[in-house]
């Protein structure tokens, strides 16, 4: 069996509060790596908060690794672990785009991929490739929040090889919230979904009922919302691309 071992982390995060948020996720990756696992997923835009342009504006976002982050390629490598961060960033022609960083075991940035129904979004530019990413032998897919909203950037990963479709969301309960989006994808592609949502609340949206979700074949295998952040680990068979887990392991953030 080859089996997988992964961490969601179903974060609060506070909406222009960069230090406060780093701060967390730095304690959120640190607690799951103590549970050895491979893999581990944000939300969108964990570094930020959703609607952090309201509060801070975007000067203050950067080239990427920025200072922060190349710290935080270091404590990536020393607990020896794949991490997608969901984090803003500025191109080098200056565009800003809503993103989502893959690390690799040796700290290393293997890959991002940039979101591409980005007009919710009034800072960000759209992002203009989808490409799979090879993570230790498996190719994923990631579909950033709103980016499972139709079939064609979900069967464009499928085609150029994705094996795992890996959804990091910001992604609440409500009149524009998700209905059966992510579901209708994993019976589009035949691929499993594994959603990395939030909780808390930001400007205009909460996010207290949003969930975290194992999807296959449209049916939810495991699911998670909170009121606080925690850590949500599960195993998983790469061979046959099923569960290994009976349920979510839990374990909050204080």
């Amino acid at each position: 069996m080859r089996k997988l071992r992964v961490a969601l982390l179903h974060l609060l995060p506070i909406a222009g509060d960069i230090k406060k948020n780093q701060i967390l996720i730095e304690k959120a990756v640190k607690q799951a790596a103590d549970q050895n696992v491979d893999w581990i997923i944000t939300p969108e835009l964990a570094v930020s908060g959703l609607q952090f342009s309201q509060k801070i504006g975007t000067k203050w976002i950067k080239k990427q690794p920025d200072e922060w982050m190349t710290n935080f390629l270091a404590l990536v490598k020393s607990l020896n672990m794949y991490v997608l961060l969901g984090c803003p960033e500025k191109s080098e022609n200056g565009e800003l785009y809503n993103s989502v960083f893959v690390i690799n075991r040796d700290g290393k940035l293997i890959g991002k991929q940039r979101k591409i129904t980005s007009m919710i979004d009034d800072w960000s530019t759209s992002g203009d490739f989808i490409e799979p990413i090879d993570m230790e032998n498996v190719k994923i897919g990631v579909l950033i929040c709103a980016d499972a909203y139709t079939t064609n950037i979900a069967d464009t990963l499928l085609a150029k090889g994705a094996e795992i479709l890996v959804a990091p969301s910001a992604w609440g309960p409500g009149l524009h919230g998700p209905n059966g989006e992510w579901e209708q994808r994993s019976i589009d592609t035949g691929l499993c979904l594994f959603v990395c949502n939030r909780t808390g609340e930001d400007e205009s949206v909460t996010f207290w009922e949003a969930e975290s979700l194992i999807i296959k074949n449209g049916k939810h295998l495991l699911s998670h919302k909170s009121k606080q952040s925690a850590i949500l680990t599960f195993d998983w068979d790469l061979e046959k691309m099923d569960l290994i887990s009976p349920d979510f392991e839990v374990e909050y953030i204080s």
